[in-house]
C-alpha cells in the first residue's frame, strides 16, 4: 500500500526527543531506589517511635501509615500528570516534594509535623511509573526489557538496601540523620535527572481529571486506612466496617464517573482488558508475598536465643542478612531480559512466582540458623525480581504509549495494596500467636511459619491468575522481548502490521543504516521512534489511524519530514524515505 507524501527538510529540534545517554537507565533506577527507601526508612526504629515522638504507640503508627497512604494516592495521579504534561517534569516534582518532606521530618520530634513530613515523602512513589514511562518513550527495544525490569524492581531494591543502612545510622547516630540522608539522596537524584534525563515528547490528549483524582484518593484512603489500622480499631468495629463500606460506595461512583468522562484519570475500559486486569490482580499477590519476608526475617533474626528459636543477631547484622533480597532483585533484571526475550513476560512472571513458592516452602524448614535466612532472602529475591520485572512489560504490551504512566501507576498501586494487606494480615497473625512475657508480646515460631504459609497461598493465587493472561500479539510483544539489536531488527516487520514500514535511502538509492525515524502525530507529539537496520529498513506501529509526519535524520545527511496517513486497518503503509528531500515509492 502506497501513500502520497509531502516532504520537506526539517531542523534537528523537530525530530522528537533527543537520544538518551547511556546513564539514563541507572539514573532513573537510582530515583526509584531513593523513593523506595522512604517505605522502610524507619523500620529499625519502629519500636522506639512512641518514646522518640513523645506519644502513644497507636498515634506513632501514623508516621508509617501516612507514607503508605500518600504513596498509594500519588502513583496513579502522578502517572496521569506525566502522560499529560511531561514525565520528567513530574518526576522532578515528585522528588522535590520528597526532599521537602524529609527536611521537615529532620527538624522535628513532634508528632504532627513528623506525619506531615512523612506524608510528603510517600508522595514520591509516583516516580516508579514515571521512570518506566520515560524508558518506554526513549529506549530502543533491545534495551527496554532489562531497563524496565530494573526500574520495576527498584521498589524492592530500595527497601532491601535501606534496612541495613538505616539500622547502622540508627544504632550509631541520632535518628534524625536518617532524614538528612534521605534529603541528600533526593537532591542528588534531582541533579542527575536534570543532567541526564531528557523530557519525553509523548503526550496524552485531554485534560487532568481533578474530580476523578479526588474520588480515587478518597476511595483509596477509606480502603487502606482500616487495613492498616484495623488491628488497633478492631476488625469488626463500626469505624473499620464503615470505612470499608464507604470505600466501596465511593469507588463504585468513581468508576461510573470515569466511564462517562471524556478524559478519565484511569481508562477503565483499558484496565478491564484481560491482559491488564489479570496482571494487576497478580500484582496484588506478588506484593503480599514480597512484604511477608520483610516482616518475618528481621524479627526472627533479632529475637534473643533464649526464646529457643530466636537467632540473637544485632539490628545491623539482621539488616545485612536481609539485604540480599534487594540485591538479588537488582541482579535479576538482565536475567529477566534474556528469559523474556525467549519466552515472553507471561512465562517469566509464572517462573518468578514458582521460585517464590519454592523459597517460602523451603523457608518453613530453614529458620534455625542465620545463614539459612540468607538463603531464603536470595531465593525469594530472585523470584520476586523476576515477577516484578515482568509486570511493566505486560502492562505496556497492552496499553497505548500515551497511557503508559497512568497504567503503570495503577499497577504500582496494586502492588502497594498487596503490601498493605500483607502488613495487616501478618501483623494480626504474629500478634495473635505471640507469647506474653513480662507484658511484652514475643512472636512465636508458629506465627512465623503461618506467615510463610500465607505468602505461599498468595503466590498460588497469583499463579492461577497469571495462567489467564492472554498471549501477547506480536506487535505488542516486540517492544519488550528483544534483548539484542539483531532480535529487534528481525522483528521490525511484525511490528509494522499496523503502521509504516520501508527503507531509509540516500539520494543515490543506497540504504542508510541507523537513521533515526520519528513518528509525529497531528498535534506535533512523538508517537514512536526507531533506528533503521543495516539494510535501511524501518518499521513503526501507529497508536491510532490518522495523519502523521515521519521525520528522518542520519549523520552526514540533511534531515527530512514526510507526511502520510494511516487508515487504521491491518495493512502496513509502505513508505521509503530518501535523504535528502526526495520521495521514493516502494
Amino acid at each position: 500500500m502506497t501513500r502520497t507524501t509531502n516532504e520537506q527538510p526539517i531542523g534537528r529540534a523537530d525530530t522528537g526527543t533527543p537520544g538518551p545517554s547511556g546513564a539514563l537507565v541507572p539514573v532513573l533506577a537510582f530515583a526509584g531506589i531513593v523513593v523506595a527507601v522512604m517505605q522502610t526508612l524507619l523500620v529499625p526504629v519502629i519500636k522506639d517511635l512512641p518514646q522518640l515522638l513523645g506519644t502513644e504507640p497507636s498515634n506513632a503508627t501514623w508516621v508509617l501509615t501516612s507514607t503508605l497512604l500518600s504513596g498509594a494516592v500519588a502513583t496513579p495521579i502522578m502517572g496521569r500528570l506525566g502522560d499529560l504534561y511531561g514525565k520528567r517534569r513530574m518526576l522532578i516534582a515528585s522528588l522535590s516534594v520528597m526532599v521537602v518532606g524529609a527536611l521537615i521530618s529532620a527538624f522535628t520530634s513532634a508528632l504532627l509535623p513528623m506525619i506531615v513530613g512523612r506524608t510528603l515523602q510517600g508522595f514520591a512513589m509516583g516516580a516508579i511509573p514515571l521512570g518506566i514511562g520515560l524508558m518506554r518513550d526513549m529506549l530502543p527495544r533491545e534495551k527496554l526489557g532489562s531497563a524496565m525490569a530494573l526500574m520495576s524492581s527498584s521498589i524492592g531494591v530500595g527497601g532491601g538496601l535501606a534496612l541495613p543502612a538505616a539500622a547502622l545510622v540508627a544504632q550509631h547516630s541520632n535518628w534524625h540523620a536518617l532524614f538528612y540522608g534521605a534529603a541528600g539522596l533526593g537532591v542528588l537524584s534531582i541533579a542527575l535527572t536534570l543532567l541526564v534525563v531528557p523530557e519525553s515528547k509523548v503526550r496524552a490528549e485531554g485534560t487532568f481529571d481533578g474530580l476523578g483524582a479526588l474520588g480515587l484518593s478518597v476511595g483509596l484512603v477509606l480502603f487502606l486506612l482500616p487495613i492498616t489500622k484495623g488491628s488497633d480499631w478492631g476488625w469488626t468495629s463500626t469505624t473499620t466496617l464503615g470505612m470499608f463500606a464507604g470505600s466501596a460506595a465511593v469507588l463504585l461512583l468513581w468508576g461510573v464517573y470515569e466511564l462517562r468522562s471524556k478524559a478519565p484519570l484511569v481508562d477503565l475500559r483499558t484496565t478491564a482488558r484481560p491482559a491488564v486486569l489479570f496482571t494487576n490482580l497478580a500484582s496484588i499477590m506478588v506484593g503480599v508475598s514480597f512484604y511477608v519476608v520483610s516482616l518475618v526475617l528481621p524479627q526472627l533474626l533479632q529475637l534473643p536465643k533464649e526464646t529457643g528459636y530466636g537467632l540473637g543477631q544485632s539490628m545491623v547484622v539482621a539488616g545485612l542478612l536481609v539485604a540480599p533480597l534487594g540485591l538479588t532483585m537488582m541482579f535479576t533484571a538482565p536475567v529477566y531480559a534474556r528469559l523474556s526475550a525467549k519466552y515472553g513476560p507471561k512465562t517469566t512472571l509464572i517462573l518468578g512466582m514458582l521460585i517464590i513458592a519454592i523459597g517460602y516452602g523451603a523457608g518453613l524448614g530453614l529458620m534455625s540458623a542465620a545463614w539459612q535466612s540468607l538463603v531464603i532472602a536470595v531465593v525469594l529475591g530472585a523470584g520476586i525480581g523476576l515477577a516484578y520485572s515482568s509486570l511493566p512489560a505486560l502492562i505496556i504490551g497492552a496499553v497505548p504509549a500515551s497511557e503508559t504512566g497512568a497504567a503503570n501507576g495503577l499497577n504500582t498501586l496494586m502492588r502497594s495494596i498487596g503490601t498493605s494487606v500483607s502488613s495487616a494480615v501478618i501483623g494480626m497473625v504474629l500478634a495473635n500467636t505471640a507469647n506474653n512475657v513480662g507484658g511484652v508480646a514475643i512472636p512465636t515460631m508458629h506465627g512465623f511459619r503461618v506467615s510463610f504459609l500465607i505468602a505461599t497461598a498468595a503466590v498460588a493465587v497469583g499463579l492461577l491468575l497469571a495462567l489467564f493472561l492472554p498471549k501477547q500479539r506480536p506487535a505488542a510483544h516486540t517492544q519488550l522481548r528483544a534483548s539484542s539489536e539483531e532480535d529487534a531488527n528481525l522483528e521490525r516487520a511484525e511490528e509494522a502490521l499496523r503502521g509504516f514500514r520501508g527503507r531509509v535511502l540516500d539520494a543515490g538509492g543506497t540504504p542508510v543504516a541507523r537513521a533515526k525515524v520519528t513518528l509525529i502525530d497531528r498535534r506535533g507529539r512523538q508517537a514512536g521512534a526507531t533506528l533503521s537496520a543495516d539494510d535501511g529498513s524501518y518499521a513503526l506501529a501507529v497508536p491510532a489511524q490518522g495523519a502523521y509526519v515521519l521525520a528522518a535524520r542520519a549523520d552526514g545527511h540533511a534531515p527530512l519530514a514526510s507526511s502520510a496517513t494511516h487508515t487504521g486497518d491491518d495493512s502496513p503503509v509502505d513508505l521509503d524515505l530518501s535523504l535528502p528531500g526526495e520521495t521514493v515509492t516502494a
